[in-house]
């Protein structure tokens, strides 16, 4: 590392970074046309960093595999019903699962097919050779 006008910079390897700038102007054109809104951006982001914390990801689990009530839940994950519910309130905010409620009990399920989808396909991802 070594300072310029202030500031620290690593050297990198050459290998990983282009030797000489140019500007692919087709490509770079359309791919800033197709950028995310900063909405969506920020309501991806607020999914992911949801799928980031390892309890929830239990819980999201969990219910890819059965709607569960939340004393299911708790006795599973072995957590306390407040710390539990926590959690789901998170998941239920960012639309990730629903619940219905059945007399005393309340049950909980993925929103739909995507949150399936995108744990699926992520488990997929790590556990590929």
């Amino acid at each position: 590392m070594y300072a310029e006008k202030g500031f620290e910079v690593r050297l990198l390897d050459k290998e990983l970074i282009c030797e000489e700038k140019c500007i692919h102007e087709e490509i770079t054109n359309e791919v800033k046309e197709k950028m995310l809104a900063i909405g969506e951006i920020q309501s991806l982001s607020a999914i992911f960093k949801a799928f980031g914390e390892p309890t929830r990801l239990k819980i999201l689990h969990c219910l890819m595999q059965a709607e569960m009530c939340v004393c299911d839940l708790c006795f599973v994950l072995d957590m306390s019903q407040s710390a539990v519910s926590h959690q789901l309130r998170v998941l239920r905010n960012l639309r990730l699962v629903k619940h219905r409620k059945e007399g005393k009990n309340v049950y909980y399920s993925l929103d739909d097919d995507h949150i399936f989808i995108i744990l699926a396909v992520g488990l997929e991802h790590i556990r590929h050779i």
